[in-house]
């Protein structure tokens, strides 16, 4: 009894330090955090953090704003909410990329940004934005399901990949990984929950099984993405992570407004 509680507390350490390791959100109250296994929580916090984007998209809806407005501020909100720690490493990625292989962990490291970090930064916002511009009423749950997998990326690209970075001072996700079915299991849970309240929503066949072929786009891009990624830099860094989440984010959007017919 003593353990399970014991192992229960340090799940809420670690989620309270994952809140504020992957928000700017208040903390936690009453629970100090702890940052040793944060990462398995980044898809879960993920799906929270989307929700806040999805109930400012139904209010303001709701309140007449156009499609054009609502995908704007859908995409500002989740910069604020996340501190724009994504889109950082994004950037720094694309320009470690750019400078070649001799040159990219420096180049990463280094804290101007290049003029390639911002083309990828513009290109990628502007595929999003169009893609929710495509989804209309569908945006909400389509931010939820981009949200889930482009976190869960991270989570493949620590368990496959070495950090490139060993001499940081910054929190260390590999340290303490003990693979990828028990980093993993919210994950997992998650998933499986998505895919029975899909069974037992009164849907359309037809858009049940779009909607579920999601889980398999959403793995497929997320082992692709980070592969990737991976074996370019023959690594990964926690700028590779922002970057995957990006990426995986930017595909899963792009995917939902071809599968989802238009509202």
């Amino acid at each position: 009894m003593r353990r399970l509680i014991l192992l229960n507390l340090n799940l809420l350490k670690d989620f309270a330090g994952a809140w504020i390791f992957y928000t700017v959100l208040p903390k936690i109250p009453k629970i100090k955090p702890r940052f040793t296994r944060i990462a398995r929580f980044a898809p879960l916090i993920g799906v929270i953090t989307s929700l806040i984007q999805s109930s400012l998209w139904i209010i303001f809806f709701n309140f007449g704003w156009p499609k054009e407005s609502l995908a704007l501020l859908v995409i500002a909100s989740g910069i604020f909410i996340n501190g724009g720690l994504h889109l950082d490493g994004l950037i720094d990625t694309a320009d470690g990329i750019a400078a070649g292989k001799e040159k990219q962990l420096k180049a990463m490291k280094d804290s101007r940004i290049g003029s390639i970090g911002v083309l990828a930064l513009i290109t990628l916002l502007i595929i999003q934005i169009s893609s929710l511009l495509k989804l209309g009423l569908y945006t909400p749950i389509a931010i939820i399901i981009a949200s889930f997998w482009s976190k869960f990326s991270s989570i493949l690209a620590i368990n496959n990949f070495q950090y490139l970075h060993k001499e940081s001072n910054s929190i260390s996700h590999k340290k303490h990984w003990k693979g990828l079915m028990h980093e993993g299991l919210i994950s997992f849970t998650i998933i499986i929950a998505y895919s029975l309240i899909l069974f037992i929503l009164p849907l359309k066949d037809s858009l049940k099984l779009s909607l579920l072929s999601l889980n398999i786009i959403g793995l497929l891009s997320s082992i692709l993405v980070t592969n990737s990624l991976g074996n370019f830099l023959k690594g990964h860094t926690g700028d590779s992570y922002g970057a995957s989440v990006v990426l995986v984010e930017t595909a899963m959007l792009f995917c939902l407004a071809l599968i989802l017919p238009a509202m």
